[in-house]
């Protein structure tokens, strides 16, 4: 992306800047500094940032800084299916058949077949979907370990290694 070929944002969206070099002084100061900073008005005045405010800016500041566009929006926002599909990385038929399984909450605004999803509904789903993740893959770990997979028997470990250097020795 440069100058002229720069694409034009979405609405609410914002690009990082051309030159990275204040954006990376800016996150340097925020990877020193753990700590909620101050906000420094032009006539002088200060106020502190709330801790909220603080951590959305060092979000903001990591996505720009590996070039990525930013789009900060109220959790009360509205998504069409469209949206919200690609917020999931699904298929907007998939997200369909979720909202008629009742696996995430929709309305129909009146005299209109479209469907409108709460983006906090679907951030809560997409958490949820995480921690079941979690959970399954834990699972699987806890099987593998409770059947001796992670613990193959010495023996065969020397056999294999055997075999290797059996199969080296016959290549040269």
């Amino acid at each position: 992306m440069t100058g002229a070929h720069r694409e034009t944002p979405r609405k609410g969206t914002v690009l990082p800047p051309e030159d990275l070099s204040e954006l990376l002084d800016l996150s340097r100061f925020l990877e020193q500094h753990t700590e909620p900073a101050a906000l420094l008005g032009p006539d002088g005045e200060q106020i502190p940032l709330p801790v909220e405010v603080y951590e959305v800016l060092v979000q903001v500041v990591g996505a720009m800084r590996k070039r990525r566009a930013v789009t900060i929006s109220p959790v009360e926002q509205y998504l069409t299916t469209q949206q919200a599909a690609d917020l999931l990385g699904i298929s907007r038929p998939t997200l369909v058949k979720l909202l008629e399984a009742g696996k995430l909450p929709c309305e129909k605004p009146s005299g209109t077949r479209h469907r409108r999803l709460l983006l906090s509904d679907v951030l809560d789903y997409q958490q949820r979907r995480r921690a079941d993740r979690s959970d399954v893959l834990d699972r699987l770990v806890r099987d593998a370990e409770a059947d001796g997979l992670y613990d193959p028997p010495a023996e065969a470990y020397l056999q294999a290694v055997r075999e290797a250097r059996a199969a080296s020795n016959s290549e040269t």
